[in-house]
């Protein structure tokens, strides 16, 4: 009689105790996929999205205005004008549109985006936003390419009055004249400490305002080139006084506004279409092409 009783027990200790490990066992999260499953996990939701560029212009370039600072302006940094990144951003759209276009290069070295910057006063003048009717709006670009922050940034001016001084220029040159924009963010350096009031900069500061220009170029559909990324942070790119683009570092700059431009405006392929239209190579490619279902189509 007392072994059925233990029997009894045991059998009843043993269906709680599976119960609750049942219990424990739905309750429980799913296990995280391993291996090859956890890897196309982590592909799905960093896969990035395709997105075609915009055609921000099809007909030729005619006049190209470039409104900024000592980078733009050129100096004793550089052995000659040409060498300025504008000079090479020219060059190469007059390049492939098969004629020289008209540029301006409104640079001032020491230059300040408005008076209520920090370091008005010991900048040499006039400030952007005193100048930009007459250096910008009144040439009528339709290419203008507008290349602040740096001296602001290092005379810590506030990001909020920059981000503001430059929509009033976006805003008052597009309602003008409106050619296509583009924005460059803030040049690399390296002599943070030096040339006092223009001490107060940082990396962390310049990103900071990068992303007040990149917001600038999404409020007001301006193309963004990313000078800052170009130069890598590399030192070697910058001239030892620290602050200006070398030789390489203006070549750095150039390509990566003319790679931003061609992106974006169809009009810098035209005279390359035309000049192949009747070659032999177009027309036996485009002829295969056709012959298996997949002809060439312009689409821009």
């Amino acid at each position: 009689m007392n072994l059925v009783r233990y029997a009894i027990a045991v059998s009843v200790l043993l269906a709680t105790s599976a119960a609750a490990v049942a219990a424990e066992s739905s309750a429980a999260p799913a296990e995280p996929p391993q291996g090859a499953a956890a890897a196309t996990t982590a592909q799905e939701s960093t896969q990035p999205v395709f997105v075609k560029p915009k055609d921000y212009r099809k007909e030729p370039f005619q006049r190209m205005v470039i409104l900024g600072e000592s980078t733009v302006e050129g100096g004793p940094w550089l052995v000659s004008s040409t060498q300025r990144y504008a000079d090479i951003v020219a060059g190469l759209i007059g390049l492939c549109q098969g004629a020289p276009i008209e540029y301006y290069n409104k640079g001032i070295g020491a230059n300040a985006i408005s008076t209520r910057s920090p370091g008005y006063a010991d900048s040499r003048k006039p400030s952007a936003m005193e100048r930009y009717k007459d250096d910008v709006i009144a040439k009528k670009p339709d290419l203008f390419l507008l290349c602040y922050g740096l001296n602001d940034m290092r005379a810590g001016m506030p990001i909020a009055d920059f981000r503001e001084d430059m929509a009033t220029i976006i805003r008052d040159v597009k309602a003008a004249c409106d050619p296509v924009i583009v924005l460059t963010t803030v040049y690399y350096m390296t002599g943070w400490k030096s040339y006092p009031p223009y001490d107060k900069g940082s990396v962390e500061i310049t990103q900071q305002y990068n992303e007040c220009i990149r917001g600038l170029a999404a409020e007001f559909d301006c193309i963004v080139a990313d000078v800052w990324s170009a130069e890598g942070g590399a030192d070697w790119v910058i001239d030892p006084d620290g602050v200006h683009a070398n030789r390489v570092g203006n070549l750095l700059i150039a390509h990566r506004i003319f790679e931003a431009i061609a992106q974006h405006a169809s009009c810098l392929t035209i005279k390359n279409f035309e000049d192949l239209s009747d070659s032999k190579w177009r027309k036996e490619t485009t002829g295969k092409r056709a012959s298996v279902g997949d002809p060439f189509q312009k689409t821009w």
